[in-house]
């Protein structure tokens, strides 16, 4: 068994689908699919059913999968402890974040690392405060941003910077809106595991509202669709206030005296697992733009 055929079983795994591997790998999608094929028949093993044009990881191959996800991981590893012998000068940093803080926190600092730190590769991935946090856990991300708190005995988290978020209205609902009226309106809201949606349902149970009674007229799965949805329209959304500013300021949403408490962006990282120079580096760059 190689690196390379772990590689290839690992991202076929992840994807369900030989071609969509083989783009993400820059590989032929015979060359996947022979590797995947010398695998099986080496160990007598069937790791995916072929069900029609697709296929599917079998009870064996999801077993191997976990396996094969902690080796890369530790190989990861065992590349970042060299890297970290030439002071910076080379190196990767995996990063995982969920919709808000990567699209408008971290840009920057991301930006500032690298041209700083040019040798290192940095990779984002974006994400919701579920799929960061099982990023970490898994060694796909070696650090993770996510909004608000999460209890995961797995990770350690703390506080990297404070965001607020904004209750908004489309420009053409210009009734006045107060707190008590929040379960009258219609809502479009973030999916259910994100971080935006988690700490507006914490903030309205603090003001005495049960989320499960608001209106929701819609759910959609990133910040710019509700941003998209809700200024075309007479709904209210709760969303971070550096995204909704530039937006209220030319007048196509209106802010509404709704405060809500502040919410925390937090950084998380494994308990046990190895930190590189890079993961430190870049922590501790991120601490002090905060």
């Amino acid at each position: 068994m190689t690196f390379e055929q772990l590689t290839i079983f690992v991202a076929v795994a992840e994807r369900e689908h030989l071609t969509q591997a083989a783009v993400a790998l820059r590989l032929t999608p015979s060359a996947v699919s022979a590797s995947i094929k010398a695998l099986e028949n080496f160990y007598s093993v069937v790791l995916f059913d072929r069900v029609g044009r697709g296929i599917r990881l079998t009870r064996k191959g999801k077993v191997f999968l976990r396996e094969a996800k902690e080796t890369l991981a530790r190989v990861k590893t065992t590349e970042a402890v060299l890297a970290e012998l030439g002071n910076l000068s080379t190196g990767q940093l995996d990063v995982h974040a969920s919709q808000t803080i990567a699209n408008y926190w971290l840009p920057p600092l991301l930006l500032g690392f690298s041209q700083a730190y040019p040798g290192v590769n940095v990779n984002l991935t974006i994400g919701n405060t579920a799929t960061v946090a099982a990023a970490v856990i898994n060694g796909d991300a070696e650090l993770g941003f996510i909004e608000g708190t999460l209890d995961e005995p797995a990770l350690s988290s703390s506080t990297i910077a404070n965001d607020r978020l904004v209750v908004v209205a489309g420009a053409r609902n210009q009734h006045e809106v107060r707190a008590e009226d929040l379960m009258r309106e219609s809502w479009i809201m973030r999916e259910a595991g994100s971080g935006t949606r988690s700490v507006l349902e914490q903030a309205l149970r603090e003001m005495g509202i049960d989320p499960a009674s608001l209106n929701v007229s819609l759910v959609l799965p990133s910040n710019e669709a509700v941003l998209s949805a809700v200024r075309s329209g007479t709904c209210l959304t709760a969303l971070s206030e550096s995204i909704v500013t530039p937006f209220v300021e030319n007048g196509q949403l209106r802010a509404l005296d709704v405060e809500l408490s502040p919410r925390r962006f937090t950084l998380l990282r494994h308990r046990e697992r190895h930190r590189t120079a890079p993961a430190r580096e870049f922590e501790a760059y991120c601490r002090a733009y905060a």
